[in-house]
């Protein structure tokens, strides 16, 4: 390995898309050789209903590298919503993080002694959408992987921007919360 980088942790969101196509990957890049593999191996042996853990590929045996994991952050309990997540979205998560060393956002030296762990988020209104545009879905989700890696990356957002900037941003559940609208 020509560079540690122990574990860092990103996320990102991407909407702009129709409604159900939002994508909001959080990511923990990690060294496989040391806890962070221990725990790649772990969640990948220790399937837990509803929310499995597959790697990340280009095809149905097509692998990506760096070892991607992907893992539902919502409770998978419909077929077309599953065909969904781990056809398009797998799809995406797996060409953002190729994205990611064609950029050197990962060093293309490590890709065989890092792991990713990818906890994805897609909208379970999508397995009600009739005409979903599996084109728009996938490049927004392919987007937002590159992204999260990104910022994992480089550490960002960095702590001295949160500290400037904590006071101007409201999450938006909480402010539509205090305005009653949920």
């Amino acid at each position: 390995m020509t560079e540690r980088i122990g574990m860092r942790v990103g996320e990102a969101l991407v909407a702009g898309g129709p409604p159900g196509t939002a994508a909001e990957p959080e990511v923990v890049i990690g060294d496989l050789n040391g806890p962070f593999g221990t725990a790649f191996a772990t969640m990948m042996g220790d399937q837990v209903a509803g929310h499995s853990r597959v790697l990340a590929l280009l095809n149905t045996d097509v692998m990506v590298r760096p070892p991607t994991l992907c893992v539902s952050k919502v409770t998978v309990d419909n077929e077309r919503y599953t065909n969904v997540l781990m056809g398009t979205v797998q799809y995406a998560t797996a060409m953002g993080v190729l994205d990611s060393v064609r950029e050197n956002i990962i060093p293309k030296a490590i890709v065989n002694d890092v792991g990713i762990i990818a906890s994805l988020w897609l909208n379970p209104s999508v397995a009600q959408i009739k005409d979903l545009d599996h084109k728009v879905l996938f490049d927004i989700h392919r987007k937002a992987t590159t992204e999260a890696i990104r910022k994992a990356m480089t550490f960002e957002p960095t702590i001295d921007w949160l500290l400037e900037n904590h006071d101007k941003i409201v999450h938006k559940y909480f402010e539509r919360g205090l305005k009653g609208e949920i």
